[in-house]
């Protein structure tokens, strides 16, 4: 690939979602298994389903490729088969998180190996943009200051002297307008401040949130990958020629692409963008996105509350009494709760951590499992023995399986159950119950325009999710 000029191309617009995180500052509701991504924060949507149809005016989901882990995909890919193919996106596998630099050159050599031409926007997927029509109006001008030949980034307008983003100093006058947006030239990127020099930025003006959304060729970030980390765009090209991704990401530095490449790339331009915006970086950020109680409280749940100010309250299915907390977050779950203060949310982090370092599973799984087909809520759990609660939605069916170490015995609790066990086919009502002997394959299914809902009982000397054979499933599992 030789070097690229700067001259308008027509290249398409394709989007690259980085999702490779678990949002771990967000735990107890975000797990390895319902990464923060997958949450629903405001709405019903989850975050990544909403930054997907957020792009579909400019970018339809089939130009839309997913970057993460191969564990992470199989997730997203089954909490995205809801959708059918009204969401139905590529993806963009790596073996191992490194920042954002080797995941962004990766997406970029797969999309310019389908479309010399391509233009690419790399967004995070946990993000909150609540106008949409402020959020396509900029992101078509900077496709088009990308077809000329920019590196782009968004500076979102800060309405307070945030320290917890990074900042982007941009030069006085513009460059050029495009639709109505200044096109700015980028002076030089800042890590998070203290309080002090944030409100000096406020004062001075010319600074800009780094938003982490950025848009340019990928022929031309692969050139000033190839300059400033040719380290990186060296082991992604041998790739290309069938040496092992795995063992090349293994050499690969962990390094931003605000570190690798923007901070010495030359053309490097900001669009000041105005929209509603967060990044939901801990469980601070929902005070930027939900309205607050008359006394600044966000309160969600099965909460009563007498007295408190400032505070995030979360309640699950538990009644959760407080009294008289100020700058706090409790976050109730059925297995977990979190109790911190406010200004010490940046460290639920480190409690993750620390759970992980003591065998817990609770960093990894919540009680209640989503699945392609409904849900399955973990009521008990011993030698020997598992218990669950089992909901199936309408029109919907598990796969066809069987379990080589364990036996399950179903009592109907709500609706009408299909069950297939070996070649009998029957229905079972409410407080009827099946038994399916370990070895024997079998299929659960809900025929009804109702939630089907079981106790599934399990037995054997191993009662674990891998005990699974799949030889059908509706959701291409294996």
């Amino acid at each position: 690939m030789g070097k690229q000029t700067k001259k308008a191309g027509k290249g398409r617009l394709y989007a690259a979602i980085l999702a490779g995180g678990i949002g771990s500052r967000f735990w107890p509701l975000s797990r390895e298994t319902t990464p923060k991504q997958l949450l629903k924060v405001v709405g019903d949507e989850s975050l990544l389903k909403s930054t997907i149809r957020r792009l579909k005016p400019l970018v339809p989901p089939e130009r839309v490729v997913i970057v993460t882990n191969a564990r992470q995909a199989e997730i997203i890919r089954l909490h995205l088969s809801y959708e059918g193919r009204a969401l139905s996106p590529g993806y963009c596998i790596e073996p191992m998180g490194k920042n954002t630099a080797p995941a962004i050159g990766l997406a970029a050599l797969e999309l310019y190996k389908k479309d010399k031409d391509a233009i690419m926007a790399v967004l995070p997927a946990d993000h909150i943009i609540e106008d949409g029509k402020g959020f396509i109006d900029a992101l078509a001008a900077a496709t088009q200051a990308a077809a000329e030949g920019h590196l782009v980034t968004f500076g979102i307008v800060p309405t307070s002297p945030e320290t917890g983003y990074g900042y982007i100093k941009s030069g006085k006058r513009a460059i050029k307008k495009i639709n109505g947006f200044p096109i700015r030239p980028v002076e030089r990127f800042v890590e998070k401040p203290d309080i002090n020099r944030a409100k000096r930025f406020l004062k001075e003006g010319g600074y800009f949130w780094n938003s982490g959304i950025f848009l340019w060729k990928a022929s031309r970030i692969l050139e000033e990958l190839k300059t400033h980390l040719p380290d990186i765009y060296r082991g992604l090209s041998e790739v290309v020629e069938g040496v092992s991704l795995s063992d090349t990401y293994k050499t690969f530095r962990d390094i931003s692409i605000d570190h690798g490449i923007l901070e010495k790339a030359d053309d490097v331009v900001v669009i000041p963008a105005e929209f509603p915006w967060s990044d939901m970086g801990s469980w601070s950020s929902f005070g930027e996105v939900l309205e607050n109680d008359p006394d600044g409280n966000i309160i969600k749940g099965r909460v009563v509350d007498l007295g408190s100010r400032n505070s995030i309250i979360i309640g699950c299915d538990r009644v959760v009494a407080t009294i008289g907390l100020k700058d706090f977050i409790l976050v109730d779950t059925p297995d977990a709760t979190l109790v911190c203060p406010k200004n010490r949310a940046q460290e639920v982090k480190d409690v993750v951590n620390m759970l992980k370092r003591k065998g817990y599973v609770e960093h990894e799984v919540h009680r209640t499992v989503e699945r392609p087909w409904g849900s399955y809520t973990l009521l008990e759990n011993g030698d020997g023995y598992k218990i669950k609660k089992i909901r199936v939605e309408p029109k919907r069916r598990l796969s066809l399986q069987l379990h080589h170490h364990r036996s399950e015995h179903w009592v109907v609790i709500t609706g009408v159950a299909k069950v297939q066990r070996g070649e009998e086919i029957v229905e079972i009502g409410i407080n009827q119950s099946t038994y399916i002997p370990r070895g024997v394959k079998h299929r659960l299914e809900n025929p009804g325009d109702s939630p089907l809902e079981i106790i599934e009982v399990q037995n054997g000397e191993y009662v674990e999710e891998e005990d699974i054979v799949r030889f059908d499933d509706d959701f291409e599992r294996k």
